[in-house]
């Protein structure tokens, strides 16, 4: 429970929209999916707020391969 009110923490940021998409993932999917999805979520989290946006927002990926799926994952289910 504390890593999750710790994740909660980490998913509010600057803006507003980014807020949205990461608490919504949180929320839906995060404790449901796999231990290795849950890493890649925590190491995504350590992103800072503007590749997050170029990420879900303008289709851009980040550098790091094992994220592109899980970005995706929660692009297309939440950003469309």
């Amino acid at each position: 429970m504390q890593d999750l009110k710790r994740l909660r923490w980490q998913c509010r940021r600057g803006v507003k929209e980014l807020d949205a998409v990461l608490c919504a993932y949180l929320d839906s999917y995060y404790v449901a999916s796999s231990p290795s999805d849950q890493h890649l979520f925590s190491e995504l989290l350590a992103l800072e707020d503007d590749l997050l946006i170029a990420c879900f927002f303008a289709k851009n990926f980040p550098e790091k391969e094992e994220l592109k799926p899980l970005v995706e994952k929660i692009r297309s289910t939440f950003v469309g």
